[in-house]
């Protein structure tokens, strides 16, 4: 498979390479712009080559785990390709998430070596890290003067990184990525997406996070400029956009409930050019508002999960008329509609999502029960054969052959025998404005079977309004009983909506 966006931009090359060959921009050129200033190409490729050198000096054997606990520093920027470089496995941990949690990561990986900063190693216990892992301040890689080193002539299909979950429903379980998976990720999003050399890309996901880690590899096969932000408000991002440049900006679907909220100055809302969703599907209303904020940027509507990296997107020029699209398949990815039986659904059919081809993920990490759960062989009718990521989630696809989300199987609400989605709910409720966001859940009900708890975000005085807009536009049994008001809404550590956990507060009330 070979395109090309126009000279000097991108060819789709379908041959995975070692990840530490993805820096493909020209020497002189930014490859990361922060507070510290510009660091070119050339000097992040001297960077890794003295991050690699003194990690080789650690004495750990290839296919050992190396994990980084930091904010978006440069070190926790370059680290994923400077362990590569040396045959290790990145385990890049989330920097919101606490003790207990970075303790369980630590030992269910196995990582030999912690790069953090002294404060965050300060609220570690001595249990949380075994004998076997030592824990190293981030000034030890970032000031190394190890001397270059070679980029790695790795098998593309060894081990890479192991990127842990959030751990909504349950103990973050550890995906195995290759360099291979990583490598086309990045080439597929920087082909879809028409990333060019002159872009600067605001990353503000998390780096554990697939689409965060991608922000950076893929900005660097384009040969463009990212720029790594940890923000703290959305008033954060509007400065940085304003500061930095930026032409792209990436998020999930809370974030831009935010910012749409925000104070935008004209002319720095339309320096965006591109404005990329990911962790959620938006609705038609979150659709409509940045399309009038940011009338001038392209913007894309995708699905994924952290199993199979990307598996969607929505060409800008459908998002007006498609709102409630999440597309067609990536490339490098086959993306099916597949019926309880395994038949392929027909248009308008409901069946689980499914994702064959080479972006799938190797696995749970020593995790076989888990991993057979969710990686298994692929529909007999499927082109790409092998073994392919069972998503849980539901969706239909059209006749334009473009997919719709409707819910994950464990979440669908089953009322007065009518089998629901809470997504739909969901936008039901938010198209009035009465609310900002809401979670639909199912509790147990003697007579319905469940009951619809909606739990939303808003100044619960708007209630009777939103009752009586909805008795107008929704049937009796999609009435939602009870709604439970808050100021915010609780999130997991990679900004989304915690779903797990408020159908805990919920069913347990």
């Amino acid at each position: 498979m070979s395109a090309r966006y126009g000279a000097g931009m991108i060819a789709l090359d379908p041959s995975p390479y070692p990840l530490d060959h993805i820096l493909r921009g020209a020497a002189a050129d930014a490859a990361l712009v922060d507070r510290d200033g510009t660091m070119t190409f050339a000097q992040a490729e001297a960077a890794i080559g003295a991050m690699a050198g003194w990690l080789s000096g650690q004495g750990l054997p290839p296919g050992e785990r190396v994990a980084t606990w930091l904010p978006k520093t440069r070190v926790a920027c370059l680290m994923p390709l400077a362990a590569a470089r040396v045959g290790l496995v990145h385990v890049p941990i989330n920097p919101a998430l606490r003790r207990a949690q970075v303790a369980h990561i630590l030992a269910d990986s196995g990582a030999r070596l912690l790069v953090t900063q002294e404060a965050r190693a300060a609220t570690l216990d001595p249990a949380d890290v075994t004998g076997e892992c030592t824990v190293v301040d981030e000034t030890s890689v970032r000031d190394a003067q190890a001397g270059h080193r070679a980029r790695s002539q790795a098998d593309p299909h060894a081990l890479a990184a192991i990127l842990y979950t959030s751990g909504s429903t349950g103990r973050p379980k550890g995906v195995m990525l290759s360099h291979a998976n990583l490598w086309l990720g990045a080439v597929s999003v920087a082909h879809y997406l028409k990333v060019a050399p002159q872009d600067r890309v605001l990353a503000v996901l998390p780096l554990s996070f697939d689409y965060g880690q991608s922000q950076l590899l893929s900005t660097w096969y384009a040969g463009a400029s990212a720029v790594p932000l940890d923000y703290l408000s959305p008033r954060d991002v509007v400065k940085a956009v304003a500061r930095f440049e930026a032409t792209s900006l990436a998020g999930v679907p809370p974030l831009w409930v935010q910012l749409l909220e925000a104070d935008w100055p004209a002319e720095t809302a339309a320096r965006l050019a591109r404005l990329t969703n990911t962790g959620g599907a938006l609705t038609p209303r979150l659709v409509r508002g940045l399309r009038a904020r940011f009338a001038q940027a392209d913007l894309y509507a995708m699905y994924g999960l952290t199993e199979a990296f990307r598996s969607t997107y929505l060409d800008p020029a459908l998002v007006d008329a498609n709102p409630d699209s999440i597309g067609s398949a990536i490339p490098f990815a086959e993306v099916m509609a597949v019926t309880a039986s395994g038949d392929r659904a027909q248009p308008g059919e409901p069946g689980q999502l499914v994702h064959a081809g080479p972006l799938v993920a190797q696995g749970y990490w020593r995790d076989p029960a888990r991993t057979a759960e969710r990686f298994r062989p692929a529909p007999r009718w499927s082109q790409s054969g092998g073994t392919a990521a069972w998503s849980g989630d539901t969706v239909t696809v059209g006749a334009d052959g473009l997919f719709r989300f409707v819910g994950r199987d464990d979440e669908m609400i089953k009322s007065a025998g009518n089998r629901l989605s809470p997504l739909e709910i969901e936008e039901a409720v938010l198209a009035g404005g009465e609310a900002r966001e809401a979670v639909a859940v199912g509790v147990p009900d003697e007579r319905l079977g469940q009951a619809i708890v909606v739990v939303v975000a808003g100044v619960a005085d708007r209630e009777a309004d939103l009752r009586a807009r909805l008795r107008s536009e929704l049937p009796s049994f999609m009435q939602p009983q009870h709604y439970v008001w808050h100021d915010e809404l609780p999130r997991n550590a990679n900004g989304k909506l915690d779903r797990s956990a408020i159908a805990t507060q919920v069913r347990a009330a």
